[in-house]
């Protein structure tokens, strides 16, 4: 296993990228945008591999979720049936599913769950 990537929500996507361009040599993906919800993003890829997602939406909030900074860790599990089984012993675990399995408009096939402080983890193939 390994971490994916690290999402961050930033209110000035294009700033945020120029700045991990400029000062990590990231490569950007394609601006994501659903237009239906308003989220957008960026994946910026490092020289090694790894990869920071930068997203934003309308009408952030402080005091929700969709907060500025820390947003979840994606760890790839290698398979979608992984996914399945992960997901499946976090819940016997008595942690929360929150989202998922599905597969995301973007094509990631995941599921959202919690670690024990709330915070949020990302299994993907």
């Amino acid at each position: 296993m390994h971490i994916e990537h690290v999402a961050i929500w930033t209110k000035d996507l294009e700033k945020m990228k120029e700045f991990y361009m400029n000062y990590f040599k990231a490569q950007p993906s394609e601006r994501y945008h659903n237009k239906k919800t308003g989220f957008q993003s960026y994946f910026l890829t490092f020289e090694t591999g790894s990869r920071i997602e930068l997203t934003t939406k309308n009408f952030l909030s402080d005091r929700s979720v969709d907060t500025l900074g820390y947003t979840h860790i994606a760890i790839s599990v290698g398979s979608k049936q992984n996914v399945d089984d992960f997901v499946e012993r976090f819940l016997e675990d008595g942690y929360p599913l929150l989202n998922g399995p599905r597969t995301t408009g973007d094509g990631y096939y995941e599921a959202v769950v919690q670690d024990p402080e709330g915070n949020l983890i990302e299994l993907t193939v």
